[in-house]
């Protein structure tokens, strides 16, 4: 099979988005498929893949300056090329320039169009358009996301609970509820005493690890005032916060207001392949707190390592956890937050013993599995496509 997919973002640009495309292509190319991706350029370099990728020039996001978006006149003239290719399916995976140009290239190719659900719009609009009212931004979202949903001939979804939210909305295009999956492999080790020492924390500090784009809809506030509860009663533990984003600057003022700065560290990006996971394996309990994932995959990914989670279950993070099994689900209240931290970090026989069912509860959600079920999907859409095309026209049609 030939797939083409099509973003608004990817890596160098980091976030949950480019982790799914990665992981997915990776896997559908080791499995003999082949991927191409269309992703803007960034204007600086990135690692090579395993599979091929197309650079379109972009222009940055007024609201979100992390962000780019695709420029149209770059990426027409690469349509008549990428109509000789013979690709099977476009699958889209950002709802900006990528969606309405995904589906041109779709009709174009005279082939299927998938899209990929990644992002909760509606708990997310109002944290950046701050000066219109949240309720009416929400109405926006949920119509451009319904919109958009029922544009395609098949929807991939992360969790069961934003494919019921899309329900909700009036989405009747046929879905699939496929998480992004771990590659265990690169989240099976991580050298947390390496980590402490390049950022000169003592190898017994309680240390409590959040990794994450820092973004208002992440949650983090809470984590900030949950760490004053931990703090009466564990008074050196410190949280170690891997990510950038826009937030960053009023979570280090809050931690100031708060008294808990020197209780945290914002430690920046950190790539794959060592420098993260010796981050997550750095902590003694890996928190998260986020109302908006769609999916949760950093949780996975301490679980994978070893690293006991205490988290809220919210949305699709709900459907990754499972209490006791690596993890222990915690209210959105900061003392029932607090008391569970507090308790792994008072008990190693406890974490020791989490850390060890984490590792196995991480295996039923490897990228291979879920990259079969990506492909049995990807049949399916086919399939429908093939069987509507061969459907007879009759006098009832209102073709006719």
């Amino acid at each position: 099979m030939r797939v083409l997919m099509i973003s608004d973002v990817y890596f160098p640009r980091v976030n949950g988005v480019s982790t799914s495309i990665q992981t997915f292509a990776r896997e559908l190319v080791a499995k003999g498929h082949a991927v191409t991706l269309i992703a803007p350029d960034y204007g600086r370099p990135a690692a090579a893949e395993p599979f091929e990728i197309i650079r379109i020039p972009s222009r940055y996001l007024p609201l979100d300056p992390e962000d780019r978006i695709l420029r149209i006149t770059p990426l027409r003239r690469r349509h008549r090329a990428l109509t000789e290719r013979g690709y099977d399916l476009v699958h889209i995976q950002t709802p900006f320039v990528a969606h309405y140009a995904g589906l041109g290239l779709a009709r174009r190719l005279g082939v299927p169009a998938v899209a990929s659900y990644h992002t909760f719009f509606e708990q997310y609009f109002d944290k950046y358009v701050t000066f219109l009212p949240s309720a009416w931004l929400r109405f926006v979202a949920r119509h451009f996301s319904a919109a958009q949903c029922n544009d395609v001939d098949g929807l991939v979804v992360p969790s069961r609970a934003m494919l019921e939210v899309l329900r909700g909305y009036g989405v009747a295009t046929p879905a699939q509820v496929i998480p992004t999956g771990i590659q265990l492999g690169q989240f099976r080790r991580g050298d947390g005493a390496a980590f402490r020492a390049r950022h000169d924390i003592a190898p017994e500090q309680p240390v409590l690890v959040h990794v994450g784009r820092i973004a208002h809809e992440k949650n983090i506030e809470f984590l900030l005032r949950m760490l004053v509860e931990v703090k009466t009663r564990v008074p050196d533990v410190l949280l170690v916060i891997a990510g950038e984003g826009p937030a960053r600057r009023a979570l280090q003022t809050l931690a100031a207001q708060l008294g808990v700065a020197e209780h945290v560290r914002f430690v920046g990006y950190l790539d794959r392949g060592g420098p993260l996971e010796d981050c997550y394996s750095a902590g003694d309990v890996f928190v998260f707190a986020s109302r908006t994932e769609t999916q949760g995959l950093v949780v996975l990914e301490a679980l994978a390592l070893g690293i006991p989670v205490v988290s809220t279950a919210v949305m699709g993070t709900r459907e990754v956890l499972a209490d006791g099994r690596g993890s222990l689900i915690a209210e959105e209240d900061e003392t029932d937050f607090a008391n569970k931290v507090v308790r792994l970090l008072r008990n190693p026989g406890l974490r020791e013993e989490l850390g060890r069912t984490a590792r196995h509860y991480a295996e039923e959600w490897s990228a291979p599995v879920l990259a079969d079920r990506m492909l049995a999907f990807y049949r399916k859409v086919l399939e429908r496509r093939h069987d509507a095309q061969l459907l007879p026209i009759t006098a009832d049609d209102p073709k006719v």
